[in-house]
């Protein structure tokens, strides 16, 4: 019995020993540039280009690119194209003269990377899928990704650096998801973007999304700025859903009465919901988005 029992333990001993050890994942580079360099992805009816441009700019300040005509996607395509850089944030402005290739149109933000290549690998092994593979444009590289719930970015490298000036404020990039895909989603992102968790509210206000109900809202930091996941039943009322991005300001009554002097359609008026006032608004062209006063940090 002895024997046995020593046997036992010897085999044991070196099943233990010869087991590989479990995999740990391996920590990916960061390839963030910065926040100024993230631009939410404005397309709107050619003739209203000029519109939008004049009353974005006007709500929010800062300076515009040269507006020029490119074709920016890698099948035959043409539209207008324009920066418009203001201290809350930039928007990358498209007006297609022609009907818009797939998937394109559907993105809600370019991200600046510092290696294309190693950050679509990056978003690749973090759960991201490509909707196309990278390709050249006029000025360097993209590629559109997807990540868990549908949530649609473009990352692109420029040939020759650009160099803008740092945000006053930083915009959040707001994301409406259900519970099927939040978490995943969130998991996904902060590995791929060294994301910081900054809150997880599951009885945040309904209201921030237009419900009766509590919904979960998380806000994450990281290289690329903000973002933000408001999670509920997707029962959404209009016109929430439809705001990828909420721009933070020092005064927001001044900011909207600056909108409205420049053609900027109120939505859903100034009120204070979680920890902030807050408004929805819709720009020429059909733009919709959330400007903010006293954000929650």
């Amino acid at each position: 019995m002895m024997k046995l029992r020593l046997s036992l333990a010897l085999a044991a001993a070196l099943l233990t020993a010869s087991a590989p050890l479990a995999a740990k994942p391996v920590p990916m580079a960061d390839y963030a540039v910065g926040p100024q360099y993230d631009t939410t992805h404005v397309y709107v009816p050619q003739e209203q280009f000029d519109a939008f441009v004049t009353a974005f700019q006007a709500t929010f300040g800062g300076t515009t690119s040269k507006q020029g005509e490119f074709q920016v996607t890698p099948t035959p395509s043409l539209t207008k194209s324009q920066l418009v850089l203001t201290p809350a944030g930039t928007v990358s402005v498209f007006g297609f003269k022609t009907p818009i290739p797939y998937p394109f149109g559907a993105e809600r933000t370019g991200y600046l990377v510092t290696d294309m290549d190693a950050a679509v690998q990056a978003a690749r092994a973090a759960g991201a899928t490509r909707l196309i593979e990278t390709f050249p444009d006029p000025i360097g590289r993209d590629v559109v990704v997807q990540w868990p719930g549908g949530v649609n970015m473009q990352l692109y490298w420029h040939t020759a650096t650009p160099h803008y000036a740092p945000l006053a404020t930083v915009p959040e990039n707001r994301v409406y998801l259900t519970a099927d895909a939040a978490d995943a989603f969130i998991a996904a992102w902060t590995r791929f973007a060294h994301g910081r968790v900054v809150s997880d509210d599951k009885t945040a206000p309904g209201a921030e999304a237009g419900l009766p109900a509590p919904i979960r809202r998380v806000m994450i930091d990281s290289g690329y700025g903000k973002l933000t996941v408001l999670v509920s039943n997707g029962q959404l009322p209009w016109p929430w859903g439809r705001d990828m991005t909420g721009y933070a300001v020092p005064d927001l009554a001044a900011t909207l009465a600056k909108a409205t002097a420049a053609g900027v359609e109120t939505l859903v008026p100034a009120r204070e919901v979680g920890g902030r006032r807050a408004a929805l608004v819709r720009f020429p062209g059909g733009y919709i988005a959330e400007i903010h006063q006293n954000a929650m940090r």
